[in-house]
């Protein structure tokens, strides 16, 4: 997708999503939406353009961290439910409790036990939670293994971002049908009429943005919501306040005009 179109739409789709954030605090809605797909697949690139304008104390992103061994002795789900949103609030999930159908399942992290007990459990758990009234999407992205292979090689390239690649995503290279198996059963068991699969093709990750965005406001029943004007009041009269001389300040070096004067010299 040409870079001119697609930064048009986005911000388009931006403006909608601000306008949805509203609704969603007026109308004391609930939103989850689950962001799954294989290691590079552009889950975290997605999740940065759908919040870039958001108000991140009503929109957040959970992306937890592997369980403690407390956790681990826990009911499967209860470490998820604390973060599930109250009335007003939009919860993003960077991964989510799929982690057992897909990462485990395919890693051996997880009992046979464990992964069948869960594949029942999870469309019980998510009834309840649609039930209760909590509007729940779930979206997988979707990458081929040369494009997945192709951004694990750049990453470990960049050192901007080395950071995402863990020993899990190198792994995942080489149990490509190992994930491929658990998320065709996982679809089996979990793509249920009030909590749908929605599958994100985004081998062209910016088109694969634009139609995730889009879909994602089409499956939310907002409307615009009337907001007041913000009317900024005139500064009244100096009262006599004198600020403190700058050098009693503790003042950061100014690295910017350092910069300027060197550019100055080489022009």
């Amino acid at each position: 997708m040409a870079r001119p179109l697609y930064e048009q739409e986005l911000l388009r789709l931006q403006t909608d999503l601000v306008d949805m954030q509203a609704w969603v605090q007026a109308s004391g809605a609930r939103v989850v939406v689950i962001f799954e797909g294989r290691d590079a697949a552009g889950k975290g690139s997605t999740i940065k353009r759908v919040t870039e304008y958001l108000n991140p104390r009503v929109t957040r992103t959970v992306a937890l961290p592997a369980p403690t061994e407390r956790e681990r002795t826990q009911w499967y789900f209860q470490r998820y439910v604390p973060h599930l949103p109250a009335a007003g609030e939009i919860v993003l999930m960077d991964r989510s409790w799929y982690n057992r159908a897909g990462v485990e399942r395919a890693m051996g992290y997880c009992t046979n036990s464990e992964y069948h007990r869960f594949l029942h459990q999870a469309p019980i758990f998510e009834r309840l939670l649609v039930e209760d009234g909590i509007i729940l999407l779930k979206y997988w992205f979707s990458v081929s293994d040369v494009e997945q292979e192709k951004r694990f090689r750049s990453r470990a390239k960049d050192p901007m971002r080395r950071w995402k690649l863990s020993p899990n995503d190198v792994l995942s290279i080489t149990k490509w049908e190992d994930y491929s198996r658990a998320k065709d059963t996982m679809l089996v068991h979990t793509d249920i009429p009030e909590a749908p699969w929605f599958e994100v093709d985004n081998e062209d990750k910016r088109r694969g943005r634009i139609n995730m965005i889009a879909h994602l406001l089409s499956q939310i029943p907002f409307r615009t919501v009337d907001r007041p004007e913000v009317e900024i009041p005139e500064r009244p009269p100096a009262g006599g306040y004198e600020r403190p001389p700058h050098d009693q300040s503790n003042l950061v070096p100014d690295h910017a005009a350092t910069l300027e004067a060197a550019a100055g010299r080489e022009s």
